[in-house]
């Protein structure tokens, strides 16, 4: 299993991962956990919210992440 997070702007504009450091991760947990480290550097670089996939089927979202603030 993968689990990865797709990023978006606050308006719903897909952000290219690779332009936000997005990674993917074998458990759940891991990715959960990542994003709680580092939530405030993805706000900084314009995400507004996240959507966790688990082989490309959504699990949850869209998370706002700039509510947290």
């Amino acid at each position: 299993m993968s689990w990865v997070w797709r990023f978006e702007t606050p308006t719903g504009a897909v952000v290219d991962p690779s332009e936000v450091g997005g990674t993917e991760f074998t458990a759940q947990g891991d990715a959960e956990s990542w994003l709680g480290e580092i939530w405030r550097e993805l706000v900084e670089k314009g995400v507004g919210q996240v959507f966790l996939l688990e082989d490309e089927r959504e699990v949850y979202g869209p998370m706002s992440l700039e509510a947290q603030e």
